[in-house]
Parts: C-alpha cells; structure tokens; sequence
C-alpha cells in the first residue's frame, strides 16, 4: 500500500476558492457540450446557480472559438 492517501475536496470549497481568487474560469454546460462560458465567479449557493462577472460565450467546435461578450450573468445550477 501507498503511504499517501488521497482526500476528497469538496466541490463547494473549490468553487470558493475560484471566487476568492477572481481567477478566470471555464463552465460547460450540461446539455451543449460545444458551448462554453469562460469568466470570474462573483457568487453562487447552495444549488450551485453561478453569478458569473466579465462573461463570455465561447463555441468551441462550430465556429473555430468565436468568442462573444455577455457581461454579468446568472448561471442556473441545473445548465452546469
């Protein structure tokens, strides 16, 4: 046996952290995979519904990465 033991994180804690930090992050939706929505997490709850700040619309395989800018968003915890 390996004498390192691997500890689970909490995903609450890493979505925290993000915040803490205004480090730019990368969201893909549930249902569209080739859609992704890259910003700064400004908050979120407990069923992860996600205010995003500096938002932007990425198509990844459509259109080579067009970007599009959304500004301040509302994320529903369900599309994540």
């Amino acid at each position: 046996m390996s004498s390192r033991q691997r500890v689970m994180i909490q995903p609450i804690n890493v979505i925290f952290k993000y915040m803490q930090q205004q480090s730019k992050v990368s969201l893909w939706l549930y249902d569209i995979t080739d859609y992704r929505l890259e910003g700064k997490i400004l908050g979120f709850d407990e069923f992860m519904n996600v205010v995003m700040g500096e938002a932007e619309e990425v198509w990844i395989k459509k259109t080579d990465g067009k970007r599009r800018e959304l500004g301040r968003i509302l994320l529903k915890g369900d599309n994540i």
